[in-house]
């Protein structure tokens, strides 16, 4: 199977996995062919990519660290969240507040649980969920690349569920900040910058006053920001003071921000985002996780088209786990002329890179 933009969706092609809705509602079940009136619906519903059959790629295998089911229960676990923390009565019902974090740490053991169970490298985290708001689909993918981490520097049980938790709400500081200016489709005034900035003191406010949760949870909303040369905010603390938890979270954060499309800028490609996470190495971040981000997280996962320096055009087919930034490639064109299909190896090819995701073909 392959992924493919929506709107190049042609009427007769095959889906190969459901849609579902945010809610975990199916839309349009598997095996459908699809007719010129559902992909008008799938665009109104705002579905941006949907994985297809197709005879080239029947035997690429679409991996996944956690269900789909888990990451829209993610997703609505935490937009409901920020719903009811936004709401000043909360504190006068402590047991709606006990309530959902309890469904916040569930969520968060099961998304260890189910990644501890994936022998293969985490597939980088797609944006391919239908979502209202870039925040929530943020927090759960630096929650999942977080527990990847943990478990790779062979973290406790208790410690990966935990750190999962305090990146699932690292950003909850946002709720308290003016939404004109959270949602802000061009760049930031100086002041408007400062204001963003207060997201990680409201969010350690708000989290160490919870009885129900540990205090590193509300460091984790205190210091993702922080860097180890004393460059990042609220305080401007260095490595020595930072919270080895902070120190995962930072470098998550940063790649997952570089790496999805905002409203103001392009997304960057996946090795861009590593290479922004290697500049910064021993610098604002420690270079052993940032190491141990490029051996865990696979950086283009399967089924994905991309455009190769060359001019050619694949599909990829499967993954290299010791370079996850240059998996076996399937190529179907070379420019726009259709080709009959071979694998090229990427980590034997070290002249050729990817430069471009292509959703096109």
């Amino acid at each position: 199977m392959r992924l493919i933009a929506t709107k190049y969706l042609q009427e007769g092609m095959e889906l190969a996995k459901p849609i579902k809705n945010d809610y975990g509602r199916i839309l349009v079940q598997r095996h459908v062919k699809l007719s010129t009136f559902i992909i008008k619906r799938l665009l109104d519903y705002g579905i941006t990519y949907v994985y297809i059959r197709d005879q080239e790629t029947d035997d690429i295998v679409i991996e996944s660290p956690v269900s789909e089911d888990l990451k829209l229960d993610a997703m609505n676990h935490i937009r409901e969240s920020f719903r009811l923390f936004d709401d000043k009565d909360l504190e006068q019902n402590p047991y709606l507040l006990s309530k959902t974090i309890d469904s916040l740490q569930g969520v968060a053991k099961q998304m260890a649980t189910e990644i501890s169970h994936h022998d293969e490298v985490i597939q980088y985290v797609s944006d391919l969920l239908i979502s209202d708001h870039y925040v929530y689909q943020h927090s759960v993918n630096v929650s999942l690349y977080t527990i990847a981490l943990a478990q790779a520097f062979q973290f406790p049980t208790h410690q990966i569920e935990e750190i999962g938790l305090g990146a699932l709400l690292h950003d909850i500081g946002k709720v308290f900040l003016p939404q004109n200016i959270l949602n802000k489709s061009g760049k930031l005034t100086d002041d408007e910058f400062e204001i963003i900035k207060k997201h990680t003191e409201y969010g350690f406010e708000f989290l160490r006053k919870s009885h129900e949760l540990p205090l590193l949870i509300a460091h984790c909303a205190f210091q993702h920001h922080e860097r180890i040369d004393g460059s990042g905010y609220p305080r401007g603390i260095t490595g020595n003071e930072m919270h080895p938890y902070a120190k995962i979270m930072s470098v998550a954060d940063v790649f997952d921000a570089v790496t999805t499309n905002r409203v103001y800028r392009d997304a960057m490609l996946p090795h861009e985002g590593l290479e922004i996470l290697y500049a910064g190495a021993d610098k604002q971040f420690e270079s052993h996780i940032v190491d141990a981000f490029r051996r865990t997280i696979a950086l283009y996962p399967n089924g994905l088209t991309v455009t190769l320096s060359d001019n050619r055009i694949g599909i990829v087919a499967r993954q290299n786990h010791q370079v996850n930034d240059r998996p076996v490639i399937r190529i179907t064109h070379h420019g726009e002329e259709k080709v009959s299909t071979y694998d090229l190896d990427l980590s034997k090819e070290l002249d050729i890179m990817i430069v471009g995701m292509n959703d096109r073909k």
